[in-house]
């Protein structure tokens, strides 16, 4: 019997989006030779679009769905990394996502880095937190990403609101919030399913500065030379206004969940990590702005 450990063939969930897409590029980028990389979509061609050209991304694709139980267990065959990303709006993770980290300890999944949030070990409000549990009493080798606030965020979720409104409205009082670039972080998750540390831990990453909404409000004013305000909304307020929008009311939950956070505090500290992790400094949110500064424009 061989004592050979298994080729490796990492599976990403959530590969589509900010964070999964980042780690796949790293991936594919730094990837030793018979390390299998595994894309799991919803459907053959879900969302693959902004990987790459079609037929151009050289993986393999696996049907994976969160709400299709029977799914999940094919997906994970063989696998020895798992990415987990929790779909945002997943919010009820005992149905959705305890059974994939169930499978994945039925599986032989050697490692699994998860998603997480800055401060989820110490937020019940938030999904992560549950998440976080549930690997924990695994068995499972687990990584947990604990990111602060996507700067992405304020290009994709609060686009329209910079774009159209010329505003940020949130309930995050003046209080001071870390901000993370998703690409980094998705480059810290691709370095860690390559070479998975010898035992589970939680890492915190966030850029190198903590900021204020109005702060941040004045450096989008900055770099698109026009006005934007930031209004510290009150909870109420802040709902009603996404509701207003269309958000789904599980999307508004974590929301309200993670800007109360920032209210609070919880979510100013800066940690040395990330840059420890990459081995260069973090991308700064001006960098950011910059960078992606034609979303916001009219």
């Amino acid at each position: 019997m061989s004592n050979n450990p298994p080729t490796p063939r990492l599976l990403l969930t959530g590969a589509t989006g900010n964070v999964g897409a980042a780690a796949l590029q790293s991936l594919l980028a730094q990837r030793p030779a018979g390390t299998a990389v595994v894309i799991a979509v919803r459907a053959a061609d879900h969302g693959l679009e902004r990987l790459g050209p079609a037929g151009k991304v050289p993986v393999e694709v696996v049907p994976f769905d969160f709400t299709k139980p029977e799914t999940v267990a094919p997906a994970l065959r063989g696998v020895t990394g798992l990415l987990l990303v929790r779909p945002p709006a997943l919010s009820d993770v005992a149905r959705y996502l305890r059974p994939v980290v169930r499978a994945a300890g039925a599986a032989g999944v050697r490692h699994v880095v998860f998603l997480s949030l800055q401060g989820a070990q110490y937020n019940p409000f938030v999904p992560h937190h549950r998440v976080e549990g549930y690997l924990k009493e695994s068995g499972l080798r687990y990584s947990l990403l604990r990111p602060s606030f996507f700067m992405q965020n304020l290009s994709t979720t609060h686009r329209d609101d910079i774009r159209q409104r010329h505003q940020l409205l949130l309930p995050a009082g003046h209080a001071r919030t870390s901000f993370v670039d998703a690409t980094d972080v998705g480059a810290v998750a691709a370095k860690l399913l390559l070479a998975p540390p010898a035992a589970s831990a939680g890492y915190e990453l966030t850029g190198r500065a903590a900021l204020t909404y109005d702060e941040v409000a004045a450096q989008l004013s900055a770099v698109l030379g026009r006005p934007i305000r930031y209004r510290a909304a009150g909870i109420r307020e802040f709902r009603a206004y996404e509701r207003a929008k269309g958000t789904p009311t599980p999307l508004i939950n974590v929301m309200t969940g993670i800007y109360l956070a920032a209210r609070l505090g919880l979510a100013a500290h800066v940690s040395p990590v990330l840059a420890e992790l990459l081995g260069r400094e973090p991308t700064s949110l001006r960098a950011f702005l910059e960078r992606e500064r034609a979303c916001w424009l009219p």
